[in-house]
C-alpha cells in the first residue's frame, strides 16, 4: 500500500517520538530533570523520588531547581562534604545533616522557598568557613558572623553591664544574644558552640537578613555580603575557593551557577 502524504508525516512523527523515548529511557535527560526508575525524564516525585536513577533525585522539584530543603540537602550531599574532613576534626562529630534540616525548618520562609542554587551558595560558604565542617568555632565565630558582631554590641568576648538594660552573665563570651531566635543565650551563650542546631540557626538568621537579599545579584554579591574584605584583591585565594565550591555544588545539584560569580 502506497503512503499518502498525510500517512508519511504521521509515520515520521511517530518515528521521532520513538527515538526521543529511547533517549529518555537511556537517561539522556536535560539538566534539572530526573531519570525515573523506569527510564523516563521529568520532575516531581514520580521522576525524582523512589528509584530515581540520575539528576536532582530526592523529592519534589521544579525545572528552576526548587524544592523542600530536606529534598535538596540529602544525606548523600551532606556526606560528600563532611567526608573530606579529617577524622580528628571536632566538627565531624558535631555537625549533622539533621541538625541543619531542623534549624532550616524553623525558618518557614526559607524552608518553603529555598532553591538548589541557594543551597549551593550557602554550603559553598559553609565549606569555606568550616573547612568542610571541621572547625566548630568557624560557623559560629567565623567570617560570616563577624559582620553580625559589628552590628550587635553584645556580640563580643566580654560583658558590659551598661550596653543594654538586660545584663549579660559576667565572664562569658557572647556570639549574639539570640533574642530573635527565642533562645536564652544571655545566660548560656556557650550553647551556640555545643548545639549544632543552634549554631546553624544563628547562621541562618544572618543569612536571611544579610545574604539572601542579594542572591539575585549573583554569587559574587554573597561573598561581599559575608566578607567584603576578601573582595577587590583583599584575598583572591579565598574568593576563588568559595567559587570553586559553589561550582562544584551547583554541578552536584544540577543547577546552572549563573553569572557574576566573583565579587
Amino acid at each position: 500500500m502506497a503512503f499518502t502524504k498525510t500517512s508519511l508525516i504521521l509515520f515520521l512523527c511517530l518515528l521521532g517520538l520513538y527515538f526521543v523515548t529511547v533517549k529518555s529511557q537511556n537517561c539522556g535527560c536535560a539538566p534539572n530533570y530526573c531519570c525515573s526508575q523506569f527510564g523516563y525524564c521529568g520532575t516531581g516525585d514520580t521522576y525524582c523520588g523512589a528509584g530515581c536513577r540520575s539528576g536532582p533525585c530526592g523529592g519534589t522539584e521544579t525545572p528552576t531547581g526548587g524544592g523542600s530543603v530536606s529534598s535538596i540537602v540529602t544525606q548523600q550531599f551532606f556526606n560528600n562534604i563532611i567526608k573530606k574532613t579529617a577524622s580528628g576534626c571536632a566538627g565531624k562529630r558535631f555537625y549533622t545533616r539533621d541538625s541543619f534540616i531542623n534549624a532550616a525548618n524553623t525558618f518557614s520562609n526559607f524552608a518553603n522557598s529555598v532553591t538548589r542554587r541557594e543551597i549551593a551558595t550557602m554550603f559553598a560558604h559553609f565549606t569555606h568557613e568550616t573547612g568542610h565542617f571541621c572547625y566548630i568555632g568557624a560557623i559560629i565565630n567565623g567570617t560570616s558572623l563577624a559582620k553580625k558582631r559589628k552590628r550587635n554590641r553584645r556580640s563580643r568576648d566580654d560583658c558590659d553591664q551598661n550596653v543594654e538594660q538586660i545584663p549579660c552573665e559576667p565572664g562569658k563570651g557572647y556570639f549574639g544574644h539570640g533574642q530573635s531566635l527565642n533562645l536564652h543565650l544571655r545566660r548560656q551563650p556557650e550553647v551556640v558552640g555545643s548545639n549544632p542546631t543552634v549554631g546553624f540557626k544563628t547562621s541562618l538568621r544572618f543569612w536571611m537578613n544579610s545574604v539572601r537579599p542579594v542572591l539575585n545579584q549573583g554569587f559574587g554579591a554573597t561573598i561581599r555580603a559575608i566578607n567584603g574584605m576578601e573582595c577587590d584583591g583583599g584575598n583572591t585565594g579565598a574568593v576563588n575557593e568559595r567559587i570553586m565550591y559553589y561550582r562544584d555544588y551547583c554541578g552536584q545539584l544540577g543547577v546552572d551557577p549563573g553569572s557574576n560569580l566573583s565579587c
